[in-house]
């Protein structure tokens, strides 16, 4: 119906249709056809990747992912490829201008220049993200939180806390190959748990493993979860959050997405049902508003004391500059309407990714279909192997993160992720490019 119509029909404004519409769109539900009006749109067959990775959680084992995950973020960062195995925020879509004249802003403070900024950092920015965490539902004072170089170091931080070489870290199945690589250098051992691609880590087989294996901490990304954007309900938020209590075993969480749900309405972080202090919650700014400044937090909980300890032993001050402009920028109204248009042209450019692959690559294709975040997990034919593709579809001008990135037991041979983030022409070339060189590796 028109705007109008409806506008009658149910008594409430023109302007109040127009945002209705404007959400089913962003949803998928409806589409605009030029000069007709708005439409259902065709919803594709559910094709996603399989609903458990493996059927009970294998033996821990030593990570080795280092050498091949720095060739292929080497290569992500080459702009003679199009680059499509990263996980980078879209520039297009970043606050530069805003960004750079609050930075201008905080190098007029002396103070900033002049004096050493020792954890636990900034407390402008502190109180800043203080207030920013009440909409993950967080309550935490700014004395809670200790400012990080990005998510990766205050992941680092909470894995060295809680444990020591040689102890086994329960994670998702596949996971993001930065905690892989944190891991690694730690000398840890990784348990990997079957993971559901669309409501993550299964909890049935964490419990069996927490019976069955020395498990000291756990690891998970409980909203969209890179590489297969998973979101675990709420419910199962609260349940993992209590069955780690009960074991007494800490949680470790890393929410670096969770501002990037779809859905106008943010999902509480597990860590907001944590009652004891057995939750060390792990996050950053990179993802929505400046990558390059390295600015991320933890509030770890019972563990802070030592995670504060573990930050000065590792590097003695923050960036101050960087974290007082990005507070300036915090502090004003800009960050929710920043988010609206990043949640909204993410939700567009990865729909239209996933409605790409399907069209392009082999018969039996299955790919992720997440409710935030923007990348996509893609499960070919077995026979296709994405690892040893690699350097062909390099030639032809094209990189991707393979699947074995994703695992310790480099599992997911036939598999890949794709980075939807900017999504446009030459993307959409690259698409065509590896679905020629996949159907070719079956003929």
């Amino acid at each position: 119906p028109s705007v109008r119509r409806l506008s009658q029909q149910f008594d409430v404004s023109t302007t109040t249709v127009v945002e209705a519409y404007r959400l089913l769109e962003d949803q998928g539900v409806l589409e605009v056809r030029p000069q007709s009006g708005h439409y259902v749109a065709r919803r594709e067959p559910d094709i996603s990747a399989p609903r458990a990775t493996c059927p009970e959680p294998n033996n821990p084992v030593p990570v080795t992912v280092g050498d091949l995950v720095l060739k292929v973020m080497k290569d992500n960062h080459n702009r003679d490829y199009v680059r499509l195995g990263g996980a980078d925020t879209a520039a297009d879509l970043l606050p530069v201008k805003r960004l750079q004249k609050c930075i201008a802003k905080a190098s007029t403070d002396e103070t900033s220049l002049t004096v050493y900024d020792h954890p636990p950092g900034c407390l402008e920015l502190r109180q800043a993200l203080a207030k920013l965490s009440l909409s993950a539902g967080l309550h935490c004072s700014p004395d809670d939180i200790i400012l990080t170089l990005g998510c990766q170091e205050a992941l680092t931080l909470c894995l060295r806390a809680v444990c020591k070489v040689g102890d086994v870290v329960a994670i998702e199945s596949p996971t993001f190959y930065g905690q892989l690589q944190a891991i690694e250098m730690l000398g840890l051992r990784v348990l990997e748990i079957p993971s559901d691609p669309a409501e993550g880590m299964s909890l049935d087989a964490l419990m069996l493993a927490l019976d069955q294996m020395p498990v000291r901490a756990v690891l998970v990304t409980p909203s969209h979860n890179n590489p297969t954007g998973s979101c675990m309900s709420t419910d199962n938020r609260r349940e993992l959050v209590e069955i780690l209590e009960q074991a007494q075993v800490p949680l470790i969480e890393d929410d670096v997405y969770g501002d990037l749900g779809y859905n106008s309405t943010r999902l509480p972080a597990a860590a907001s049902f944590d009652r004891s202090g057995n939750v060390l919650y792990c996050s950053s700014l990179s993802k929505t508003l400046a990558p390059g400044y390295r600015l991320g937090w933890t509030v770890a909980g019972r563990y802070q004391n030592e995670v504060h300890k573990l930050k000065a032993l590792t590097n003695l001050a923050s960036p101050s500059v960087l974290a007082l402009g990005m507070a300036y920028y915090l502090m004003g109204n800009s960050y929710d309407r920043t988010l609206r248009t990043q949640r909204r042209e993410y939700a567009r450019r990865v729909r239209e990714m996933r409605k790409a692959i399907l069209k392009e690559f082999p018969g039996g294709t299955r790919v992720s279909d997440p409710r935030g975040g923007y990348v996509l997990w893609v499960e070919l034919p077995r026979r296709v192997k994405t690892l040893e593709l690699y350097e062909e579809a390099r030639n032809r001008g094209v990189v991707y993160a393979p699947g074995p990135l994703f695992s310790a037991g480099k599992r997911y041979a036939h598999c890949l992720r794709l980075d939807a983030s900017e999504w446009g022409p030459e993307a959409q070339k690259a698409v065509k490019i590896l679905g020629r060189l996949f159907a070719e590796s079956l003929a």
